[in-house]
């Protein structure tokens, strides 16, 4: 499997603090990988150094079978590139419909009137959308009225809808109910056997249903890699990360 993102020797300090420190790894595609590590870890610096959003002070991050470098492009090429990613607080049009909020977020889709008026989208595509994170249902409903969860879900299925190679997910597991986990494990693994997903979860049975490469980080650097099992069994991540609280 070749790599779809490669960094290489990246290194961010802010006022004298280093965040990220000649951070080196890869990912795949299609690949699920988790990355886990306790606070100020590097973990929010990481995906905000590939969607642009920061700056490496040194080092790469090449992208694609054209190896761009994303240091050298702005979030929104970042973006057109195909590399989605979704916060921890949801973020979905709570005045809009699932359908209008599915609609808008279509790669395809450029006039936002005509897709309120649901004119203008591929009206098989967002109903195939809906069903893939568990919204089919409520199609008509008000992203407002939603559960947290299902907030959730409709973010997902709205970076979907711009066909991402890469999607970055922080923390989906926070504030769900038990059912509701189990349903995003299901919504994430299916999204990886397409594309490179990379989550962001504290969650370690949420993690562990994931059943994938996990990614440990310790003060901005790669401390432990594998499956869960064997990253939990090491000694330095017992010791800086699970051997806490």
């Amino acid at each position: 499997m070749s790599a779809l993102l490669e960094v290489s020797g990246v290194s961010k300090s802010f006022d004298g603090f280093k965040a990220i420190d000649g951070l080196s790894f890869a990912i795949g595609e299609p690949e699920m990988r988790a990355v886990i590590g306790p606070n100020g870890a590097g973990k929010t610096t990481f995906m905000d150094l590939v969607t642009g959003k920061t700056r490496p002070d040194s080092g790469t991050i090449r992208w694609g079978e054209r190896i761009l470098d994303l240091t050298r492009l702005s979030e929104s090429r970042i973006a057109r590139e195909g590399i989605g990613r979704k916060f921890q607080k949801p973020t979905v049009f709570e005045d809009q419909s699932v359908w209008e909020n599915l609609a808008l977020a279509l790669r395809a889709v450029r006039r936002p009137l005509r897709v309120l008026a649901r004119a203008g989208a591929d009206p098989e595509r967002i109903p195939a959308l809906a069903a893939d994170v568990g919204l089919k249902g409520a199609l008509d409903r008000r992203a407002g009225e939603l559960s947290h969860g299902q907030k959730q879900w409709l973010e997902i299925g709205m970076l979907l809808a711009s066909e991402p190679r890469l999607l970055l997910v922080d923390e989906p597991a926070a504030g769900m109910t038990p059912s509701e986990r189990e349903k995003t494990t299901t919504i994430l693994r299916e999204a990886a056997k397409t594309r490179a997903v990379v989550v962001v979860e504290h969650d370690m049975e949420f993690v562990r249903r994931l059943n994938c490469r996990v990614t440990v980080l310790h003060e901005g650097r790669v401390l432990a890699e594998g499956s869960l099992d064997h990253v939990t069994a090491d000694p330095q991540v017992i010791d800086v990360y699970l051997g806490r609280g």
